[in-house]
């Protein structure tokens, strides 16, 4: 492999996961492959073996930059006002989460796939930008909410991470589904992510 420089190295990495991002709003996951990734780059497909070993690679960066993405909107709450009702931070986060939804869909469709086939090393710093979203949202509780105990912060997050995971396939049902529940009784009403985020959070804030 032949030596580059780390701006050159940045910007070829961006310029392939902006095309992986782009693929996966119209193609099914299984579809987005590397020979079609390099498609839409000006990278071919063996050079991009030069930068992610696999395709599950090229989408754990693209995780792991929503997950970045995230942390900045939760700074920005935690930044922006001294004091927040538990109404106001919930809602506040649940807005954050509605223009996540590449980030939402990867982590209900093909998360533990992406993280098999991945290398550690790729799969540390992805979790390294999970973990620095979510101590940024406890850092808002702790700010906003006082009141609420180190216990009670665990608890948030020990529910609201598999809470995360589901977000996805609750609030994108397919007319398939929707008809499925239909004729088995079911309510099939479709929240949205801030409805559902927002109401999910209010009962955490209040122990």
């Amino acid at each position: 492999m032949a030596v580059k420089g780390p701006e050159l190295i940045k910007s070829r990495c961006t310029e392939i996961v902006d095309a992986c991002e782009k693929l996966y709003h119209t193609h099914g996951y299984r579809d987005v492959t590397i020979k079609l990734i390099s498609t839409e780059t000006s990278i071919s497909r063996p050079s991009i073996y030069n930068y992610f070993q696999t395709k599950e690679e090229i989408f754990l960066a693209v995780l792991k930059r929503e997950y970045l993405r995230w942390a900045d909107d939760l700074k920005k709450i935690r930044d922006s006002s001294d004091r927040m009702t538990p109404e106001d931070l919930a809602d506040a986060i649940a807005k954050t989460l509605e223009s996540r939804g590449v980030m939402l869909k990867i982590e209900t469709m093909n998360l533990y796939e992406i993280e098999e086939n991945s290398r550690e090393e790729r799969l540390v710093e992805f979790k390294k930008a999970v973990c620095l979203a979510l101590s940024t949202m406890d850092e808002c509780i702790r700010k906003f909410l006082p009141e609420l105990s180190d216990e009670d912060r665990s608890a948030i997050r020990y529910c609201f991470v598999p809470f995360l995971y589901g977000i996805y396939s609750s609030t994108s049902l397919t007319e398939k589904q929707k008809h499925a529940m239909d004729r088995a009784g079911m309510c099939c009403a479709v929240p949205g992510v801030n409805d559902i985020c927002r109401i999910f959070l209010l009962k955490l804030f209040r122990p």
